[in-house]
């Protein structure tokens, strides 16, 4: 759900598409699990980011909810609807998260509502009532929390964030909002290292 993020994604899928004999993974960070702040509460600092994500990605965003005392914004629900979509289909994970950034950045839709994420499912042609299940599963909010945390032990401390695995390291490729042509090379540059 971060918003660095959503700018980020058309980036990423150039390196996936450029790339394409790697294992590829969305590991989901967080950013503000079981949040409670409103979008009242946080449309000033959001507001600002957002512009400057428009400016750099040229990606549509749709101000309406800013200001809104009623929007709560907790990111563990979608975390969590990717997730799912993960185990019902690997081939979707990244256009799914995709899926789901554009609902809340483009079509506001409510990121707490079981409704937005079976809707997405639908459309990726996932069995919805079996999505709902595993949605509402308990193993599904664990998968989600252990995503987390895997961010948080490759030392994740910002996002978007792309960590490469080569010769058994982890390398940090890009903390950030980062063109495909650049991180490109530097994942290049760290494939070169003996």
């Amino acid at each position: 759900m971060c918003s660095w993020c959503y700018g980020f994604a058309p980036e990423i899928t150039k390196v996936k598409e450029a790339l394409p004999g790697y294992d590829f993974k969305v590991v989901l960070g967080g950013l503000r699990p079981q949040g409670t702040e409103t979008m009242a509460d946080l449309g000033d600092f959001l507001e600002h980011h957002w512009k400057e994500i428009e400016k750099r990605s040229g990606l549509p965003i749709n101000y309406g909810v800013i200001g809104d005392e009623s929007f709560v914004l907790d990111t563990e629900p979608g975390s969590r609807a990717v997730v799912v979509a993960r185990e019902m289909n690997p081939e979707i994970e990244l256009d799914f998260f995709k899926a789901v950034q554009r609902a809340f950045y483009v079509d506001n839709k409510d990121m707490t509502s079981e409704n937005t994420f079976t809707e997405i499912a639908k459309a990726f042609d996932l069995d919805t009532a079996v999505f709902k299940q595993k949605f509402n599963s308990e193993e599904a909010r664990y998968n989600a929390r252990s995503d987390f945390q895997h961010a948080a032990e490759m030392g994740i401390k910002g996002f978007p964030s792309v960590v490469v695995r080569h010769n058994g390291q982890l390398y940090l490729a890009a903390n950030g909002y980062r063109e495909a042509e650049d991180l490109l090379k530097v994942i290049a540059n760290i494939e070169s290292e003996k």
